[in-house]
């Protein structure tokens, strides 16, 4: 049997000395919330996938919650979202009150397909919620085109999917409102954090006030402006949602790096794809020709009519050979939670498929070549495969 010595993770975060020193710089500062380094990020981010503005929040579904209330979803209010993802993608619409709803998934991409989302439009629907599954671009144009003839606001969750492209744009400057999130395991880490990036003046504003209690100190907004300095307004029910300038700190430095880490990102899967592609009984994720992905997660999917194992004796059998793999996601209807608001399984059978049939493998820029021949390699030993081309 092909074993490690050593645990090898699906996701890990890189941490360098000066990353460590940016946060040190900020721990011997004057502040470490509320200062100037978390707008030294907002603008760091917005910069870099060319929005207008960017703001920061204590992690992504903060920031998500925040898209929701700056989009003025409201009891009554339904929003189509894509039930591959994580929890929050949803979640986020029923903390404003509003009602998830669900469309399948295209069966190549994985990423929600515009054709399900016209079907479930109604007179309610007032905004949509595509993901963009693995750092894989969802079909912006097409969605954009749903959205602008029923007038729907799009609140992407691109938590995966910081630096990737859609014809040749970046990703965070293509909808309404976008979400990038900077957990340990995604592209940059702040710790936990999130961002909501945009080019609306008026969302933004709202951005600002909702993960601050809803305050606002901006002499302009206040209704009361003949006070002192002190002065400040709850002009709403906020949230205390705000990024520390600890964390922002260590964003900013990771954000230089973004590039270098896709990169290595795509290596690592231009090796899983030589070593997986071809192979019976496997299918390796498509990549639309008009984008490029991000690479947050490599899901190989194992056509269980061919291959003699079920998904979770090849899971386990991977784990006991100390490879980290994972599963991305359990379908959000399928959980106990949603299934009690009317959910049921067989609604979405493509998105229920996929779920039963794909393992999340290691992937993150610190590993090593060594790396990425051991999970090849216990792959095919766990399948009972011969290596081909020698390796």
């Amino acid at each position: 049997m092909v074993n490690r010595d050593t645990f090898l993770p699906y996701g890990q975060q890189w941490l360098e000395e000066d990353d460590i020193q940016a946060v040190i710089d900020v721990l011997r500062s004057d502040y470490i919330t509320t200062g100037p380094a978390v707008k030294q990020f907002e603008e760091d981010v917005a910069s870099y996938v060319d929005a207008e503005y960017a703001v920061a929040f204590s992690n992504g579904t903060a920031a998500l919650h925040a898209a929701c209330f700056a989009a003025d979803i409201y009891e009554g209010d339904e929003v189509i979202t894509s039930p591959m993802t994580f929890v929050a993608s949803s979640n986020c619409v029923l903390y404003q009150g509003g009602t998830p709803v669900f469309a399948d998934i295209n069966p190549q991409t994985y990423n929600i397909d515009p054709i399900e989302v016209r079907k479930k439009i109604t007179k309610d629907t007032k905004a949509i919620i595509p993901v963009d599954f693995t750092g894989q671009p969802i079909d912006i144009e097409t969605i954009r085109t749903i959205a602008e003839d029923y007038n729907l606001i799009i609140i992407e969750d691109a938590a995966h999917a910081i630096g990737a492209t859609y014809k040749n744009e970046k990703v965070g400057s293509l909808s309404d409102m976008t979400m990038f999130s900077f957990h340990p395991v995604k592209h940059v880490t702040t710790g936990e954090g999130g961002v909501i990036t945009t080019d609306n003046p008026t969302y933004y504003k709202k951005l600002l006030h909702f993960r601050s209690h809803g305050i606002t100190r901006d002499k302009n907004d206040l209704e009361n402006n003949s006070q002192g300095d002190w002065y400040y307004e709850m002009q709403e029910l906020g949230y205390n949602y705000r990024m520390t300038d600890i964390q922002a700190a260590l964003g900013s430095s990771q954000l230089k790096k973004l590039d270098a880490f896709i990169g290595r990102r795509r290596e690592i899967v231009k090796q899983y794809k030589e070593a997986f592609e071809g192979v019976e009984g496997l299918q390796t994720p498509y990549q639309a020709e008009n984008s490029h992905s991000s690479w947050h997660l490599y899901v190989l999917r194992f056509n269980q009519e061919i291959v003699s194992l079920s998904r979770k004796e090849i899971f386990e059998q991977l784990k006991k050979r100390n490879i980290g793999v994972n599963v991305h996601y359990i379908p959000v209807h399928l959980q106990p939670y949603y299934q009690q608001l009317g959910w049921e399984k067989g609604m979405f059978p493509v998105a229920e498929q996929l779920y039963e049939e794909i393992i999340t493998l290691p992937l993150f820029p610190k590993m090593s070549d060594e790396d990425v021949k051991d999970v090849i390699n216990a792959v095919f030993d766990v399948l009972g495969l011969e290596m081909r081309d020698g390796r």
